[in-house]
């Protein structure tokens, strides 16, 4: 009876979607209104290939670093930057959103990078996260065009699936994991492990065992990042109901990819971003013709 209103994973998973396209939403439209009012600000020109450059960089370094320095010592240096990551995540929400009041902003960014330190929680790693990657889709979506950053996109998409497909996604999640620092979702299956301590009984515990035995579900922060970026830079470029079609299809993917794993692969790791850039491409191009 207590779990009666447990949601599933890809419920869960769906409603962090729309939660993070909808804080995405409002804050792309302070940031293009701030820009629309302030015309002497200008915007840095990001080259095409700087994202994918940044992003197989980050794969490799963090490969390396997983692989050659023991797990007792990096532990710190992943905390550490997962701090960093959290509070700036905070801090850009905030700042979007009232613009002023910078000291306090500061302090709530301080405090909730803070909390994870000491407490990692389920639903504190999931906010922080949400809030992270809601960032990193307001700053770089309008700073390259939809185009550009479909075909990252689309490039992720295979490296996700080659890199599930050879265990290499797998051996990263575990490493990770042992150090008390993932970059993912942690989706509980039962309502009373929302609160579960990700420090204290370490997050190595979520992906151990059989599929049909965890208690958790993991979703990539770039299944949900990546797409975000998509559709505040259509937001930029096209309008707001064009990005709004554009993060409905990255959804309808989000979904497919949950349908594949349970249905198909029966909890199998997944690699979810090759769904949700097949869709999301078909949502870009009917944008992208329907403004022709």
């Amino acid at each position: 009876m207590k779990n009666r209103f447990t949601l599933s994973p890809v419920m869960w998973g769906s409603l962090s979607f729309i939660l993070g396209a909808a804080i995405a939403s409002y804050v792309t439209a302070r940031e293009l209104t701030y820009l629309r009012v302030n015309p002497d600000v200008v915007l840095p020109r990001v080259q095409t290939q700087f994202p994918l450059l940044f992003f197989f960089g980050a794969v490799v370094i963090i490969g390396l670093l997983l692989f050659l320095i023991p797990l007792d010592k990096l532990k710190w240096v992943f905390k550490f930057l997962f701090v960093l990551v959290y509070a700036w995540g905070v801090f850009m929400v905030f700042t979007l959103i009232f613009q002023t009041q910078l000291i306090l902003i500061m302090a709530v960014a301080a405090a909730a990078g803070t909390a994870w330190f000491f407490r990692p929680s389920v639903w504190l790693q999931n906010i922080l996260m949400l809030l992270a990657l809601v960032s990193l889709g307001a700053v770089f979506g309008v700073l390259l065009t939809p185009w550009p950053i479909m075909i990252f996109l689309l490039v992720v998409a295979l490296y996700d699936f080659l890199a599930v497909r050879i265990g290499y996604m797998m051996w990263m999640a575990n490493k990770m994991t042992q150090s008390d620092s993932l970059p993912a979702f942690v989706i509980p299956k039962t309502n009373s492990n929302w609160n579960h301590n990700l420090k204290t009984n370490g997050t190595q515990t979520i992906i151990e065992g059989e599929a049909s035995e965890r208690e958790y579900s993991i979703l990539g922060g770039g299944d949900i990042g990546f797409p975000l970026i998509l559709m505040v830079s259509v937001r930029a470029a096209y309008g707001f109901w064009s990005s709004i079609l554009v993060a409905a299809f990255s959804l309808i993917g989000l979904i497919a990819a949950f349908v594949i794993q349970s249905r198909f692969l029966k909890g199998k790791p997944m690699p979810a971003l090759p769904p949700i850039s097949a869709a999301s491409l078909i949502g870009l191009l009917i944008v992208y013709f329907s403004n022709r």
